[in-house]
């Protein structure tokens, strides 16, 4: 049977931005007080190949840190080192204010972005995405904030994370810039832009899909129930006829798709950081790739 287009390894981030890696690495658990040790983490994401990281200011307190502590940590390595920052594409998110909590108002997303390029230690970060929707405030006024830094040269492009169709499409109604990522939760468990229109936007705006949890937050590592065994027993098949892990096999789901989805990896092992690239060897064909989303369905297709 005829296999799908197999990813190509780096594509452009936007069109006309810089060129990434087609899988990403996050730091959500990016954590610790050991700088040597959070540089073997950066420096084995570089070694597999991986230029795209994603960080968020607030990622720290999933972990027991502070606010903005994931940031911070980076900071440290990146000022041990000034090369690093030269081998990476780097995005962060914004807007979340815990207790609030959601802010995007045009003072607090200003503060926001001036804090994180402080606690990164840059002057610039090549992506700049409002990490919730903020119902509260017009889009008008994210707008104009997300104008405003990009013009003083803070922020290369701008993106929205979990945002729905219609919340993208509000904000791109007032903006100059357009909205060249979204960030949405993807997986072969987490199926619900293939139908809740976040691909179909993506591929009719030209928007990096930055799919966050592809490994369904470990549920596809320890299935629990009958659907989610379906769909490892699914992936499992892929793996075992690549020889790569379960992992591998979900990333290469997500990238098959015509969007070319970059699936965020948040593993912190170093060793684990360097198997990343084994999602590139999988080749699905049509009737593949349609049966991990029956399983994942846990029905037939209409």
């Amino acid at each position: 049977m005829t296999e799908l287009p197999a990813p190509p390894a780096t594509r452009p981030l936007y069109r006309g931005g810089p060129e990434v890696s087609s899988l990403a690495w996050g730091m959500w658990r990016f954590s610790g007080d050991d700088i040597a040790a959070a540089d073997r983490r950066v420096r084995a994401a570089l070694d597999a190949g991986v230029t795209l990281f994603d960080t968020a200011d607030v990622y720290g307190p999933d972990n027991g840190e502070p606010f903005g502590a994931a940031e911070a940590l980076l900071g440290r390595v990146l000022a041990a080192d000034r090369s690093l920052a030269r081998r990476m594409v780097l995005a962060t998110k914004g807007g979340i204010n815990p207790g609030t909590p959601y802010d995007s108002s045009a003072g607090y997303l200003a503060s926001a972005i001036d804090a994180s390029l402080q606690r990164i230690g840059v002057e610039r970060v090549d992506l700049w995405q409002v990490h919730r929707p903020d119902i509260l405030t017009h889009p008008a006024e994210v707008a104009r904030a997300l104008e405003d830094a990009h013009r003083a040269g803070k922020i290369g492009a701008v993106g929205v994370s979990n945002f729905t169709t219609w919340q993208v499409e509000a904000l791109a109604a007032h903006l100059t810039l357009p909205v060249v990522s979204c960030q949405p939760e993807f997986s072969p468990l987490a199926i619900g832009p293939l139908t809740d229109g976040v691909m179909d936007q993506a591929t009719a705006r030209g928007m990096a899909v930055l799919a966050w949890s592809p490994f369904a937050g470990g549920r596809l590592a320890e299935p629990t129930d009958e659907r989610s065994r379906a769909v490892a027993a699914a992936l499992d098949a892929k793996a075992q006829a690549y020889g790569v892990s379960r992992a591998a096999a979900a990333c290469s789901w997500i990238m098959v798709h015509p969007a070319r989805p970059i699936p965020i990896v948040g593993t912190q092992t170093p060793a684990r950081i360097a198997e990343i690239p084994d999602a590139y060897r999988p080749r699905w064909t049509r009737s593949e790739w349609y049966g991990v989303l029956v399983a994942a369905r846990g029905e037939p297709l209409p």
